[in-house]
């Protein structure tokens, strides 16, 4: 990039975002054009200024931070994103990094520290705070698992309901639950399996029979 980092400040605490500010603008390469404290705020000065630069916090008062994530690297997706959250949850670590966030930074992070981390992202690297790192790594390291090993055993009696063809009255009847239950069994089960319906559920439960 030539010239100063253009760059916008997503963060609802405002201490916090004046201190992120004080040592960008201390790099003398780094300028921060404008900040927020909303999510709303943030897709709207996203649009305004297509800065070089976005560092979101996660836990926006409005909106969260997630789909602020997604939504600007859908609009301005030339804007290199960097997440700064106290969330250390891997799954939102995942959903940054899949919604477009160049990094992932933990707000334990020293000034220093974070300036480094974010001149790697202005020339083209990628982020991960070490602590989640070391359990991004262990995550990918793991042996891969079928996908019917997500669900819980009830769920695989009602799973089998499906492949078979049978209704939730029918399952329920089967398993002495309610129907209600079995209809939160079946939500469960589609979700986890990552399918829109009954019929996509079924046609896993069969490829797996099969596969043994």
């Amino acid at each position: 990039m030539s010239g100063p980092t253009r760059t916008l400040v997503a963060d609802d605490h405002e201490l916090f975002r004046k201190g992120v500010i004080a040592a960008l603008s201390a790099t003398g390469d780094i300028l921060v054009e404008a900040e927020c404290a909303t999510g709303r705020d943030a897709l709207r000065l996203a649009r305004v200024h297509l800065p070089d630069l976005v560092l979101v916090d996660l836990g926006l008062p409005d909106r969260d931070g997630l789909d602020v994530v997604a939504d600007i690297h859908r609009e301005c997706p030339f804007s290199r994103i960097v997440v700064l959250t106290v969330n250390e949850d891997e799954r939102a670590l995942f959903r940054a990094l899949r919604e477009g966030a160049s990094a992932y930074i933990l707000k334990g992070i020293t000034a220093e520290e974070l300036v480094r981390a974010i001149h790697g992202v202005i020339v083209g690297e990628s982020y991960v705070s070490p602590k989640l790192a070391a359990r991004l790594l262990q995550e990918m390291r793991a042996p891969a698992r079928g996908p019917l090993e997500e669900l819980s055993e009830r769920e695989r009696d009602v799973l089998a309901g499906l492949a078979a063809g049978e209704t939730n009255r029918e399952i329920a009847i089967r398993l002495r639950l309610s129907e209600k239950t079995v209809k939160y069994y079946v939500t469960n089960v589609l979700i986890k399996l990552h399918v829109r319906n009954r019929v996509e559920a079924a046609l896993i439960a069969d490829r797996a029979r099969r596969d043994r």
